[in-house]
């Protein structure tokens, strides 16, 4: 079972989904990656999408984190419901430090709802299965390139042992992080290349249901 690592919810647990038809991000990996994102001063009151949720659990910590909204999609039904307990939850613990923010619970296809919704995100998860080919992760950094707000990042989760997507001529990854058999891709467009230079390193749809405080 996976928790909140810090935050106004810190410590709390996540329910898993049944079966294995999702992949948790491990605690581990999810600590490295929000120590990172902190570092960016990416969090708080950041606009976020987590667009393959699972069970919630890096949408879950941005929100205890301080972001200001967070859309959490999945196609899997039983995920989907563990990702609105998991969100519930959250905000439970929360209490008042969660008025002002909301949480989206969605339903859908990750392309489909990025083709249609107006975004701009300032922070968004890629996190698909690992079967997904890389060339369908390009066709969904690439409809989510225009909807991106100005310093944005993208964390996309692959398998390391497949090849590095390529981003295309709009984006570029500026720095990698390797935790086992977990590559994280930090990738941003190209406008703000300058801002966050080159790092390298190893460690071993608007109907949507909405839970606001």
């Amino acid at each position: 079972m996976s928790r909140i690592i810090a935050g106004a919810a810190g410590g709390v647990r996540l329910a898993s989904v049944p079966g294995d038809n999702t992949r948790p991000t491990t605690d581990r990996v999810k600590e490295s990656l929000f120590s990172k994102l902190e570092s960016y001063d990416l969090l708080r009151d950041a606009r976020v999408l987590d667009a393959f949720g699972g069970s919630g659990a890096l949408g879950c910590e941005a929100l205890s984190r301080g972001a200001a909204s967070v859309t959490l999609l999945d196609t899997y039904p039983k995920a989907v419901a563990v990702i609105r307990r998991n969100v519930e939850a959250v905000q439970k613990a929360m209490g008042g430090k969660a008025a002002g923010s909301v949480a989206r619970v969605q339903q859908g296809q990750a392309l489909s709802y990025v083709q249609t919704a107006s975004g701009p995100w300032d922070l968004v998860f890629v996190d698909p299965p690992y079967a997904m080919p890389n060339e369908q992760v390009c066709e969904l950094m690439r409809a989510l390139t225009p909807k991106l707000a100005p310093g944005a990042v993208v964390v996309v989760e692959r398998s390391s042992r497949d090849a590095e997507p390529e981003w295309g001529g709009e984006l570029h990854c500026f720095s990698t992080r390797q935790h086992g058999e977990t590559v994280l891709y930090y990738v941003e467009p190209d406008e703000v290349e300058e801002q966050a230079g080159d790092e390298s390193g190893n460690e071993s749809g608007e109907d949507a249901e909405e839970l606001a405080a």
